[in-house]
């Protein structure tokens, strides 16, 4: 990968993925795409940032990157709530960058992804997408969408001839970003898994789990067994964390 689009880069594990390709002597270049501008500490001549909202109408903006050979899509937000609290505007905004924004930024690149060459593309989802996750109902919905887009869409590649994937990166809680409000990215807690997610989108893969074996594989088959009590566990689980507002608890 010698040339990469991070659409969301300039804070959590867009950033922290931006700094590890940066280090590598292979890597000529790395674009970040962000509502927010990367800050000047991250200045490196092989980086060139841009801002941009998805919110935006127009996508012809993801036209200028035709020199790429990988795509990574980290943008996205939630925060834990109960959904009688979350008001229509949240709703509308999150499936607008969560759900359609990467849909949308991939179709610009659907041909390339069907060609003969090479091109990587990747995408942060979570492993909220995969089970029902109380107090981030609308956040998961969003992932599940994209979660299923993207199975669809390497079928297709598949059975159209096409070697590339879009890899689906879907972790749990991820320390050392801002995501919901954690505060400032710590590039050195996330480098271990930015460096995982380089690994599986060099290898053209397409489903990494981290932490799949450790938590994941467990927590999947309870839901697979019982999603009703999955949801409960997941609903109590939540509220024991101390990651809720008072608010929220009652």
């Amino acid at each position: 990968m010698k040339r990469i689009l991070i659409v969301g880069g300039a804070g959590g594990i867009g950033l922290a993925i931006a700094r590890q390709m940066v280090l590598k002597p292979s890597c000529e270049k790395v674009y970040i795409v962000d509502k927010q501008p990367l800050d000047q500490s991250y200045a490196n001549p092989k980086v060139e940032s841009f801002i941009y909202d998805l919110g935006n109408e127009d996508y012809s903006f993801f036209d200028r990157f035709q020199d790429i050979d990988s795509l990574m899509i980290t943008a996205g937000f939630g925060k834990l709530s109960l959904f009688r609290e979350v008001p229509e505007e949240y709703i509308i905004d999150s499936f607008n960058v969560n759900s359609v924004a990467p849909i949308r930024i991939i179709r610009r690149f659907a041909d390339r992804l069907h060609g003969k060459e090479t091109f990587r593309c990747g995408v942060m989802v979570s492993i909220a997408g995969f089970m029902s996750s109380p107090f981030f109902a609308v956040y998961g919905a969003t992932k599940a969408a994209l979660k299923i887009f993207i199975e669809s869409f390497n079928v297709e590649l598949e059975k159209q001839g096409s070697s590339n994937r879009v890899l689906n990166v879907s972790p749990g809680s991820i320390r050392g970003t801002g995501f919901g409000g954690g505060g400032k990215t710590d590039l050195n807690l996330i480098a271990p898994l930015a460096e995982e997610i380089i690994d599986h989108l060099q290898s053209g893969d397409d489903l990494f789990i981290p932490q799949y074996e450790e938590i994941y594989k467990t927590v999947l088959k309870r839901y697979h067994d019982d999603f009703r009590e999955e949801g409960r566990h997941s609903y109590d689980y939540k509220l024991d964390s101390g990651r809720l507002s008072q608010k929220a608890k009652e």
